[in-house]
C-alpha cells in the first residue's frame, strides 16, 4: 500500500513525561496533520528504586491510552505505529504492562532503542525545517533521555541516546522542587560529564547549525522570546539570563507563574534547563534554533516510507549482510524457497500478514552473519548479533522476533527458544522458523540448482513435502537430513514427512 492510497496514518509516542498522538494524511508530496493529542502521564516518576513501574503510573498511562484508543480504533494495524521510549526500556515490569496497554489501545506497542529513537527524532526534525547543505546537530531533551544526532539532509550520520531527561534530573537534583544555585550546578556538571562522551567525536564531524526539539527546548525558546531575552532561537547569553531568573524564583511552584513557562511543565523544567545549558557548554553552541518536528513526526515519515517501499529495515539488513560477509547467492536461494513454502502454508497457518513475509525474508538473509565469528554454533552467534546490535528501523520486539527465527533455524529447536518473543507472536515465530529450517536443509549443498520443484502441504501440526518421483532416492543425503529434521521438529509438535 502506498501513501497515495493510505487515507490516514497515526503515530503514538509513549514518552517518559507525556504521551503524544498525531494523525496525518499524506498527499501531493506533503503531510497534512489531521489531529494531535497530548496527555501528561509522568511515566518516569512512577519508576521505583527497583526499576518497576508503580501501579499509579500504569493507571495514568492506561487512562491516556484509552483516550488515544478511541481516536485510532477504526484504523488498520499497519497504518498505526506506537513506540515506547526510555522509561519503558528501563522498567523491569514493562512486559506485563505492555500486554495491558495493547488491549486498551487496540494496537501493538514497540519499545525502541535509544539510537532508534534518535534516528526517528532526526527524521521528524529534518522534515520540519528548511533544507541546508551543511551538517546539523540535533538535540532533543525528553523526560528520561536526551538524544543527540548529527545528520545531513534526511540522513543521520551519528545518533546517540543519553540516560538523562527533564523528569529524572528534576527529581534527582532539585529536592522538594527547590531551585538553588548549587542544585543547578550539580545537575549541569552531571550532564556535562555525559555530554563529554560525545563532544570530541561530534566536534570532529564539523556541524554547521544546531536545532532543538520537544518540550524543554520549545518551552525555553518561548520563555526567552516573551521576556525579550532572545528574538531568534536560544542563545548562550539568553540562557544565562534565564538561569539567574530561575534561581531568583527559587521553586517550581512559583516557576509556574513565570512568563512563558507552561504550567504543566514547571515541575520538570529545572532538570531540562540544566541539561540544555550543559549541552551549550559541552558542544560549544552559540545559537540553537527550534524545530516543531520530533519523534512522532519521524514515526509518521518512517511509516510512510514503509508504504512507499523505502523501508529503512531493508537497508539495515542489506548493510548487515555486507558487513558480516554473508554469501548473498546462498541467502537468496534459501529466501526463495522459504517464501515459496510460506505461500503454501500462509492460509492454513494464518501467516498472511505482510510482516510474516518480511521477517522470513530478513531471517533468510541474516541467518549466516554469525559465520564471521565461527562455524561452530554460528546460528547462536547470528542470533546474538541480531538481538543486540543497533539496527535502524527495528524495535526491540522486532529484533527479538528476528533473532528467534535465526536462533532456531538449525540444530536443536525447542519452545524455550521463543520465550522472549511476545506471547501474541510466539506461534507465528515458531511457524516461520520451521519454514526457514526446511529451506536451509534443502540448500545445504549450497549449489545453484540442487533443489527441484517441491510441493508443500500443511495441516495444523503436520507438513508433507512431495518431491518429483525418484528424486529422494537419488539424493540420500537430503533424505537423511529430512529424517533428522522430522525428529528435531517433534518438540514443536510438528510432524514432518517427505516422499
Amino acid at each position: 500500500m502506498t501513501p497515495r492510497h493510505q487515507s490516514r496514518v497515526a503515530a503514538i509516542d509513549l514518552g517518559s513525561n507525556s504521551f503524544h498522538l498525531i494523525v496525518a494524511r499524506a498527499g501531493d508530496g506533503q503531510l497534512h496533520i489531521l489531529d494531535r493529542m497530548r496527555e501528561r502521564v509522568l511515566l518516569a516518576v512512577g519508576l521505583d528504586a527497583k526499576g518497576n513501574l508503580s501501579a499509579a503510573a500504569q493507571e495514568r498511562a492506561l487512562r491516556a491510552l484509552r483516550l488515544f484508543g478511541q481516536r485510532v480504533a477504526h484504523m488498520p494495524e499497519e497504518s498505526v505505529r506506537v513506540v515506547g521510549t526510555n522509561t519503558l526500556r528501563r522498567a523491569r515490569n514493562a512486559k506485563p504492562f505492555l500486554r495491558r496497554a495493547h488491549k486498551v489501545l487496540g494496537h501493538p506497542i514497540e519499545v525502541i532503542s535509544g539510537r532508534e529513537e534518535a534516528r526517528l527524532i532526526y527524521l521528524g526534525v529534518a522534515h520540519s525545517v528548511a533544507e541546508t547543505q551543511g551538517r546539523r546537530l540535533v538535540i532533543d531533551i525528553g523526560g528520561g533521555s536526551t538524544e543527540c544526532v548529527i545528520g545531513k539532509h534526511f540522513e543521520p550520520l551519528a545518533a546517540d541516546s543519553l540516560y538523562m531527561g527533564c523528569v529524572s534530573y528534576s527529581l534527582g537534583f532539585f529536592p522538594g522542587g527547590r531551585i538553588r544555585h548549587e542544585h543547578l550546578e550539580r545537575a549541569e556538571i552531571a550532564a556535562r560529564l555525559d555530554f563529554e562522551t560525545l563532544a570530541s567525536r561530534y566536534s570532529a564531524m564539523k556541524w554547521k547549525e544546531c536545532l532543538g526539539s520537544s518540550g524543554t527546548i520549545l518551552a525555553t525558546e518561548q520563555v526567552l522570546r516573551v521576556n525579550n531575552w532572545s528574538d531568534r532561537g536560544i542563545t548562550r547569553e539568553a540562557l544565562q539570563k534565564l538561569r539567574k531568573a530561575l534561581i531568583q524564583v527559587g521553586n517550581v511552584d512559583a516557576l509556574a507563574q513565570m512568563r512563558g513557562i507552561p504550567a504543566d511543565r514547571a515541575s520538570v523544567y529545572p532538570g531540562g534547563f540544566a541539561i540544555l545549558n550543559a549541552a551549550f557548554e559541552a558542544f560549544g553552541i552559540s545559537r540553537m534554533m527550534t524545530a516543531t518536528g520530533a519523534l512522532r513526526e519521524g514515526l509518521i515519515y518512517d511509516l510512510l516510507g514503509r508504504f512507499g517501499h523505502e523501508d529503512v529495515r531493508d537497508a539495515t539488513v542489506h548493510q548487515f549482510a555486507e558487513r558480516y560477509g554473508v554469501d548473498f547467492e546462498q541467502a537468496a536461494r534459501v529466501e526463495r524457497t522459504a517464501l515459496e513454502f510460506l505461500r503454501a502454508a500462509a492460509e492454513e497457518w494464518d501467516l498472511q500478514r505482510s510482516t510474516s513475509r518480511q521477517y522470513l525474508s530478513w531471517a533468510s538473509r541474516l541467518a549466516e552473519v554469525g559465520l564471521s565469528i565461527s562455524y561452530n554454533g554460528y546460528h547462536k552467534h547470528s542470533a546474538y548479533i541480531v538481538s543486540n546490535a543497533d539496527m535502524p528501523g527495528f524495535s526491540r520486539e522486532g529484533q527479538t522476533f528476528l533473532a528467534a527465527l535465526i536462533r532456531g533455524h538449525r540444530r536443536k529447536v525447542a519452545d524455550a527458544m521463543f520465550r522472549d518473543v511476545t506471547e501474541e507472536q510466539q506461534r507465528d515465530a515458531k511457524c516461520l522458523c520451521v519454514l526457514l529450517r526446511l529451506a536451509t536443509r534443502l540448500h545445504r549443498g549450497r549449489r545453484a540448482r540442487a533443489v527441484p520443484r517441491i510441493r508443500l502441504i500443511v495441516a495444523k501440526h503436520r507438513i508433507d513435502l512431495h518431491f518429483p518421483r525418484g528424486w529422494l532416492a537419488q539424493h540420500p543425503l537430503t533424505r537423511a537430513d529430512l529424517g533428522n529434521e522430522a525428529n528435531r521438529l517433534q518438540p514443536l509438535g510438528i510432524e514432518l514427512s517427505a516422499s
